[in-house]
């Protein structure tokens, strides 16, 4: 007998879709309603179509944001079925849309629903799921230049709104279907107003037809140039943040993420690689996705269109959206279609139109529809039992808390601890001191994270150092630790060393610490040190002001408004005179810099030391306020300019400029002081020029690809090392793709020793930190002594995969090496220091270099 859902995957394809007596062919789609919708399915005429709305099919334009809020508050506003609210905004301030869709019976009933789905993720929960409706959160074209999500996504609504009969009316009683139109609506624009002003009314399929080649940056990505579907964990981003907000006010059992991938391949939809699913997923997560593929296979197979799965793609990092929810209760799902470009492109397979892409998101979303529908029982009693097995397994493990903080950089901990609320992960305020081991908390300056909470396979995820893996391919990174990623000291507690009275106040999203400013009456001098993430800020603030300020480049003691204290290498110095900004103004800047940088001034009544050197010192370097270029453009990695762009833009708000490398070829450089180069092909940039720059002052900070043009063109003093060859020996031809990609270091997090004298150790308390790494190029140390600040430690590896050749050439090699010109400095880094914008610990050495970089000793560079 056949199991119910393989019953009900029969009815859905007699009802849904009408078999195809031959193969549907992409050339032949249509920008037509009658070609997207299933045969014999009425409509309601009361509900508007897309053309009655935006005077188009989809497909036949791409379309715009605007035209998508347009349609979507028209559809809502005609429908009982249909609610629309703004979850939030983008950096371009475009309205961020979740459309709740289900029964005008369940509307009336939608938040005892909510509360009611919620119940089955806590504790004793014992509601009966008979009756409960499946939650469904269907989300489209988080990267803007595949956009047959979110073009499908606008005759799914309409589907689900204006459809009649049984069918649609069992669906939408038994699901809540959450509908996320836009995933990345800035990238979405950018792409749709590329491809709609390049098109002819006859088509042109050319692939190298400029319509079909998007320029620098594309569309794939957000404002800032950030991939969102990587930052589901990081969440730096508005969309991301809201998004999540939506996500755990429902916690669906099935969330889908609607991608395009190259043109000659067809669609792919999960389960990926099995093997590259993390260990922390459950099985019977893999089954169930399994299960739900069977009705996008039976769906697409009607129409004789090719697919495939299994294969290319996989579940392993918990910061794209399909693998998220795998970690939280629910089933992730990834759909790839193979992308137009544009409105046509000729491929391997022939002529692919965009509608028939359109057709094939669409299909895929009635697909899921109809199989969580189906499973939707089986989902629901998954969903309860993850969480009944979270808890069992945070009660059966040993560490029963994590400590992580640091008093001295209280802002990066809290960003950990708030991006950890985020994640609905409880997270508390270290309420008296704790030693273990070799590190101390100390009570105010640090979090508690129990181990006891439903998140706890989350909480694992995020806080694991893992070596191990049962794949060493990775379609994307293969760690991701928090405590590494923002520099902050971190411990287990097991059950003798934890209790309830360790915990203190519940952390609130949006609630940073502040600083103290003292007494400033009388003040001779203020100081601040360097320790805390925002000093940059703080320092911008006053330089852009006009003020004066020095660092320290070796520590004193002296004596402050609250007694005396020792001030370490870094520490900011501003003397009440002589200045050109009124002392007033001045006392207002550094109050603003307690309360809105979180850092702790210092007032100083005289001159003198008590202890070093005294403050008047010419050892106190002055320091200058950084005009700051970053390259972008054709040739430059367009999301490592982004992540340099959004740490000065957003985390400083240091003002930079973008130049295009035609504009570093012909521009005036003299109004610079800092040029940032990442990845990228620097061959068309005049090296004398270059030089000619950094001769004069300028500080030249380049990292990654951009090594090897600073090597040849000798702007850089550095050695990078050659990659041995590799064993000639015969392989089998099946193996290329395992062995290769083995040698690949996709995301991986190493030890390094710092320097803490160097300038650019400034402000850090540690010698020990996390590097981040996703290449495989590395970097001699140099043959001056001082001139490698950061080098990897012999034992480098701490999370992720390295291959055993790898690890042997990257122990002791040179993480950063400072060299000169004249009068300047270039400042080489083998990894980007910005990762992701998450990578709180390594972008204080990336701003160190920004600020210090004149600074550093030419005796040191040479």
């Amino acid at each position: 007998m056949k199991p119910a859902y393989a019953i009900a995957k029969y009815v859905f394809l007699l009802l849904s879709v009408a078999a195809a007596a031959q193969a549907q062919n992409p050339a032949d789609a249509r920008a037509e309603m009658d070609y997207y919708l299933p045969e014999g399915v009425s409509y309601d005429p009361d509900i508007p179509t897309p053309e009655q709305v935006l005077g188009m099919v989809p497909g036949e334009w791409h379309v715009r944001h605007d035209q998508v809020v347009r349609y979507m508050d028209a559809v809502a506003q005609a429908s009982d079925r249909v609610t629309i609210e703004r979850t939030g905004r983008s950096y371009e301030n475009r309205e961020l849309l979740l459309l709740t869709i289900t029964s005008p019976e369940n509307h009336a009933n939608i938040e005892s629903i909510r509360r009611n789905h919620l119940a089955l993720t806590q504790a004793d929960s014992d509601n009966d799921i008979s009756d409960m409706p499946v939650v469904l959160y269907q989300g489209y074209s988080v990267h803007g230049n595949e956009p047959s999500g979110v073009n499908a996504a606008l005759l799914y609504v309409y589907h689900l709104a204006a459809a009649q009969g049984t069918e649609i009316e069992r669906q939408l009683n038994e699901a809540v279907i959450l509908v996320d139109p836009a995933f990345n609506p800035d990238g979405m624009d950018r792409f749709a107003n590329w491809v709609n002003s390049r098109r002819g009314i006859q088509l042109s399929t050319d692939p190298e037809n400029l319509e079909q080649n998007e320029p620098w940056p594309g569309g794939r990505t957000n404002h800032y140039w950030f991939d969102l579907n990587r930052d589901w964990l990081p969440l730096q981003h508005p969309e991301s943040i809201a998004r999540l907000q939506s996500y755990y006010r429902w916690r669906p059992n099935v969330l889908t993420d609607h991608h395009e991938m190259g043109s000659d391949a067809t669609f792919f939809f999960q389960p990926g690689i099995p093997s590259r699913t993390h260990p922390i997923t459950p099985q019977r997560n893999q089954e169930l996705t399994g299960q739900i593929a069977e009705f996008h296979a039976d769906i697409l197979e009607a129409d004789k269109r090719l697919f495939y799965t299994r294969e290319s793609f996989d579940d392993f990092y918990y910061g794209k959206g399909s693998t998220y929810p795998d970690v939280t209760g629910g089933v992730g799902i990834l759909f790839e279609q193979a992308s137009s470009r544009g409105h046509a492109r000729e491929t391997e397979n022939g002529i692919l139109r965009f509608p028939f892409t359109i057709q094939n998101q669409f299909l895929a979303s009635l697909s899921t529809l109809e199989g969580a529908v189906s499973l939707r029982e089986e989902l629901l009693s998954y969903q309860r039992a993850f969480y009944e097995e979270s808890r069992e397994l945070a009660a059966d493990a040993e560490v029963r808390a994590y400590v992580f903080g640091d008093a001295r950089d209280r802002a990066s901990a809290y960003r950990m601890a708030e991006i950890l609320r985020r994640h609905q992960i409880d997270v508390y305020t270290l309420a008296s001191d704790v030693e273990t081991g070799d590190q101390r908390f100390e009570a105010g300056g640090a979090y508690v994270v129990p181990l006891a909470q439903d998140q706890f396979r989350l909480i694992e995820s995020v806080f694991e150092y893992r070596t191990e893996f049962p794949d060493n391919l990775f379609y994307d990174i293969s760690t991701w630790t928090f405590p590494s990623a923002f520099n902050t000291p971190v411990a287990t507690l097991s059950g003798r060393q934890f209790g309830e009275q360790l915990l203190g106040a519940a952390v609130e999203v949006e609630s940073p610490p502040r600083g103290m400013l003292e007494s400033a009456a009388d003040a001779y001098l203020y100081a601040f040190e360097w320790d805390e993430f925002y000093a940059p800020r703080a320092a911008f603030r006053l330089l852009d002001a006009g003020v004066r300020a020095r660092v320290a480049s070796e520590p004193f003691t002296a004596q402050t408004q609250n007694g005396q204290r020792r001030f370490d290498y870094g520490t900011i110095l501003v003397a009440a005179g002589p200045q050109d900004v009124d002392g007033a103004a001045i006392r207002d800047l550094m109050q603003t810099i307690a309360e809105q940088d979180g850092i702790d001034v210092s007032v100083l009544n005289g001159g003198l030391s008590v202890d070093g050197v005294d403050l008047g010192s010419r050892t106190h370097m002055a320091l200058r306020k950084p005009e700051v270029a970053i390259a972008v453009g054709d040739g430059v990695r367009s999301s490592e300019a982004g992540e340099a762009w959004h740490v000065f833009d957003q985390k400083h708000q240091i003002p930079v400029s973008l130049l295009t490398l035609p504009t570093i070829r012909d521009a005036d450089l003299d109004r610079y002081n800092v040029l940032v180069l990442p990845s990228g092909n620097y061959n068309s940039l005049p090296t004398d020029k270059i030089k000619e720059w950094v001769s004069a002052g300028g500080t030249l900070i380049v990292y990654k690809t951009a090594l090897s043009w600073a090597a040849r063109e000798e702007i850089a003093n550095i050695t990078l090392l050659e990659p041995e060859d590799e064993d000639a020996g015969r392989r089998p031809y099946a193996s290329q793709e395992q062995v290769s990609g083995e040698q690949l270091i996709s995301g991986s997090i190493f030890n390094a020793e710092l320097d803490l004298t160097h300038p650019l150790g400034y402000g850090y308390n540690h010698s020990g930190i996390k590097l981040f790494r996703d290449n495989a190029q590395f970097m001699a140390v140099a043959d001056n002594p001082y001139a490698t600040p950061l080098v990897y430690t012999d034992d480098p590896l701490s999370s992720g995969y390295i291959s055993e050749q790898n690890l042997e050439k990257i122990a002791g090699t040179a993480a950063v090496v400072v060299s000169r010109h004249g009068s300047g400095r270039v400042i080489a880094m083998t990894d980007n220091p910005n990762f992701r914008a998450f990578w709180y610990g390594t972008t204080r050495l990336f701003m160190n270099a920004v600020f210090f970089g004149h600074t550093i000793n030419a005796a040191t560079t040479e």
